[in-house]
């Protein structure tokens, strides 16, 4: 069976950058990662370069950063007011990472300079503006079940809700 929309994919994964660093992998884990293919669980880049693969295959690719985690955005670097946004400043350090909830999605921001009462935030995701280059393993490949695709996401081991 293909990869195709609709599809429930389990596949283990190495994803490195231009310099050859792993980034993430689930190589040598016992549990694959499982999606359903188009359904927007995945970079647009990674489902497209493994539409029409099969179970057994190994592909490797490499994703533009469009098709992926997108371009940089300076517009997504910003300045802030510690004592407006936070009431126990002393957590906020350069490099640490804040949370917050915006239209009820939790977004996330690195905390690039603390300087008097400001705070400026990249809202940037770590790999916006990267080519991702991916090794993977096809483990599987079966059609999602209607309760799957009802919900958006895969329900392993027979598991529903």
């Amino acid at each position: 069976m293909s990869i195709a929309p609709n599809k429930v994919v389990s596949v283990f994964y190495t994803l490195t950058d231009d310099a050859g660093n792993v980034i993430d992998s689930n190589k040598g884990q016992e549990q694959a990662l499982t999606y359903i293919q188009g359904v927007g669980m995945m970079i647009p880049g990674f489902e497209k370069a493994l539409e029409g693969a099969t179970a057994g295959q190994q592909v490797a690719f490499s994703v533009a950063p469009e098709d992926g985690y997108g371009v940089r955005s300076e517009e997504n670097v910003f300045t802030i007011s510690k004592s407006q946004h936070f009431k126990d400043s002393d957590d906020i350090q350069v490099g640490g990472m804040i949370a917050a909830e915006e239209n009820g999605h939790q977004r996330h921001f690195v905390i690039l300079s603390v300087e008097g009462d400001d705070i400026t935030l990249d809202a940037n995701h770590f790999l916006a503006g990267k080519t991702l280059n991916f090794d993977v393993e096809i483990k599987e490949v079966r059609d999602a079940t209607a309760q799957e695709l009802d919900h958006g996401h895969v329900h392993a081991g027979g598991h529903d809700h």
